[in-house]
């Protein structure tokens, strides 16, 4: 029972996806499946430290979750996550780069508007503390907030498939078993602070910010990147304006942020 095994047959399948989506749910619903993934959902006691192969299946399941919204096939996704014990949420607001992931920019002419969403092309998900996935927001800003070609089609990192963009995961180059072994991201909010791509030997009090003065966790063309920049590529996952180190989107594609973090000691300021 796992999630790996919904993935392949949800790409060989020739009919609905709800054929395939119902009788995996109703032998999820004959164990401990949902209850697994309830021991994900806030960052106490450090689980990801002792249980890996949640972390492996949760990536899994992130796979499925773009599988359907290559379409996006809404009503799938939305009934499979929400039986797991997910809850979606869709309400356009305040832009926040924790919950909404940009998909189309629209031009203000200002360029310094700030950015506004404008509709949400699909539900985030929750699992209790835990973001699963963002919610695809469809902005207008100004090009000193978010540029048209950079913000909604340069590279999208921690994501293994997006219909309208090149993505990067830590699964691509390997072969049909190792790509499974990939660590889906954790972010958390919590009541008093957000705590962003969790790391397996971190506690959750805090740990070493992406310091301008220290770069031991950098290589040559991350150390190109300004630490705005850099702090901008973690919490977006993306670069929202060109980085002033290169425009070609083929060099961006190449960095490897995914050993970063912020500092999960920061509290929220919203």
């Amino acid at each position: 029972m796992n999630a790996r095994a919904l993935y392949e047959a949800l790409l060989d399948t020739d009919g609905s996806y709800e054929d395939v989506i119902a009788p995996w749910l109703a032998q999820a619903a004959t164990g401990d499946y949902r209850a697994r993934l309830r021991t994900a959902a806030t960052p106490r006691d450090r689980w990801w430290a002792r249980d890996g192969d949640l972390r492996e299946e949760l990536y899994a399941l992130s796979r499925v979750s773009d599988f359907l919204l290559l379409g996006p096939q809404l009503q799938p996704y939305l009934s499979l996550f929400t039986a797991l014990g997910m809850a979606p949420f869709d309400a356009p607001s305040r832009f926040d780069p924790f919950l909404h992931e940009i998909t189309e920019v629209e031009q203000a002419d200002d360029p310094h508007s700030p950015i506004e969403i404008l509709d949400i092309r699909w539900p985030g998900l929750m699992l209790g503390e835990l973001l699963f996935n963002r919610a695809g927001a469809r902005v207008r800003a100004g090009a000193a907030h978010a540029e048209h070609g950079v913000a909604d089609r340069w590279p999208l990192y921690w994501t293994h498939r997006r219909a309208h963009r090149p993505t990067r995961d830590l699964s691509q180059g390997w072969g049909g078993n190792s790509q499974w072994r990939t660590d889906f991201r954790l972010d958390y909010r919590t009541p008093v602070r957000d705590l962003l791509n969790v790391a397996e030997d971190a506690p959750i009090d805090g740990r070493p910010d992406l310091d301008p003065d220290d770069h031991g966790n950098l290589g040559p063309d991350e150390r190109l990147l300004t630490p705005a920049e850099r702090r901008e590529l973690l919490r977006n996952r993306t670069f929202l304006r060109t980085p002033a180190a290169s425009s070609d989107p083929d060099w961006a594609a190449d960095l490897f942020p995914f050993e970063w973090c912020l500092p999960m000691a920061v509290k929220r300021t919203d």
